[in-house]
């Protein structure tokens, strides 16, 4: 498809013919409709490699079925970020992160080598070692110096369950002290927090095992079970701490029910118990049917009154960011997942020449602040993350003009490789494709 497109003439952008709307983000592209589409059919497991500890897979296979796959041969892999439908080529040109994400990165930290189809038809392949510029420039590139049609991801040995401790802590300062110092530590399997006020947390670790104590397994992914966010803070209400075992792949899914705590808008009495029981296993609705059947309208409201957003700032500044999330967006609860980021070359490291602790913020949900004003108070936001040195993930809505955003974003690597491979006739720039006032 990319040769045809050069014989006519290379006269548009190209981009993946993948609709719009089957996409996990809320946004839906405009560009699709103007650009070439390229087909990529690719949803395959290729091979398994148990000596190397590598996976290979095509880039639409989703994290549900890479999960199902690998568990019964005793296999995971080191990231799984959460939402089943997430696929591997959108988890490495946009970004993934899950609660084991302390001890090995975000999702593109855990791949070895990337097979991709550049501008000129060409196939590549590039790891650390071949090709290593077009290795570190791929993440975050969404789509805009090649087609991606293959990765290879490490694996680890799977474990039965997960032992989740959950302790309720109080006071803003604690509940940065706490979950600074349990992200630190590499004994625990996985470091979640869930913010529910300004002074209100549960901080979560794991520890993956094969045995558990039988009275206290809660399979919390079956249907008609308590949404996760409501379950766990039972804990901050009843002001104890707990301990359960999960089977692993529960755990890793654990919010996919309640798409976090986005369902609760869309169904508010989603997590009653006879709604669970009788039409539990109905839910979540596919995000991709949610903004198939979404009108302009709703779309555009939605837009107003709703918030999703992700943005990853340095842990030293944690306490100030969620103090300006509650200023300028006091939306409720607040996700909490720390991450170690490594020096690599890209676009995205921290401003020192080492590897530095991470948190990605989550805030999903209707803002309760007055004046909320989507364009102003999100500005206001990416300013802030910007002066931490931190980044905002790119499925969200970012409201940056170009110079913000290659402030935030170390472009140089990016913009060298596209001159280099002729990918400004072939693919628009990261930012014309992913920014609102370059889409508007």
């Amino acid at each position: 498809q990319v040769r045809e497109w050069k014989n006519e003439g290379s006269k548009r952008y190209m981009c993946t013919g993948r609709p719009g709307w089957l996409t996990v983000s809320l946004r839906v592209g405009k560009y699709k409709k103007i650009h070439k589409n390229i087909m990529i059919n690719l949803m395959d497991v290729l091979e398994v490699d148990s000596e190397r500890q590598v996976v290979r897979v095509e880039p639409l296979v989703t994290m549900g079925q890479l999960t199902a796959y690998l568990n019964p041969m005793g296999w995971t892999i080191p990231v799984v970020p959460e939402l089943d439908d997430l696929t591997v080529g959108g988890l490495i040109m946009g970004t993934g992160i899950e609660s084991s994400s302390h001890i090995y990165g975000l999702f593109q930290h855990t791949c070895v080598a990337y097979e991709l189809v550049l501008a000129d038809g060409s196939l590549v392949r590039c790891s650390p070692t071949e090709n290593s510029d077009l290795f570190y420039a791929v993440p975050w590139s969404c789509g805009t110096l090649g087609f991606l049609v293959a990765a290879e991801i490490k694996m680890i040995p799977a474990k039965k369950y997960v032992k989740i401790h959950y302790e309720p802590v109080r006071g803003l300062q604690n509940i940065c002290e706490k979950f600074t110092e349990e992200s630190k530590k590499k004994e625990n399997s996985f470091v979640e927090g869930l913010v529910y006020s300004l002074d209100e947390a549960v901080i979560m670790t794991g520890v993956l095992t094969d045995e558990a104590d039988q009275s206290k397994i809660n399979r919390i992914g079956n249907y008609y079970k308590p949404w996760f966010f409501k379950h766990v803070e039972k804990y901050l209400k009843a002001d104890r701490t707990g301990i359960e075992y999960i089977p692993s792949r529960h755990y890793y899914h654990r919010h996919t029910r309640s798409i976090f705590w986005e369902l609760q808008d869309i169904i508010p009495f989603g997590n009653n118990p006879v709604f669970r029981y009788l039409f539990g296993w109905m839910v979540p609705p596919k995000i991709s049917l949610l903004k198939l059947t979404q009108g302009e309208a709703i779309r555009k409201l939605y837009e107003q009154h709703h918030v999703v957003q992700d943005m990853l700032v340095p842990m030293k500044s944690l306490e100030k960011s969620i103090q300006t999330f509650h200023v300028d967006l006091n939306v409720y609860p607040l996700w909490l997942c720390p991450f170690i980021l490594p020096n690599n070359p890209g676009m995205v490291h921290p401003k020192g020449d080492e590897a530095e602790l991470y948190v990605d913020i989550g805030a999903y949900g209707e803002p309760k602040r007055k004046q909320f004003e989507a364009r102003a108070s999100m500005r206001q936001m990416e300013k802030f993350v910007r002066s931490v040195h931190g980044f905002q993930m790119l499925y969200a809505d970012c409201y940056m003009t170009r110079e913000e955003f290659w402030d935030m974003f170390d472009g140089s690597l990016y913009h060298k490789l596209r001159e280099q491979m002729n990918c400004k006739d072939a693919f628009p720039e990261v930012y014309d494709k992913i920014c609102k006032a370059a889409r508007h």
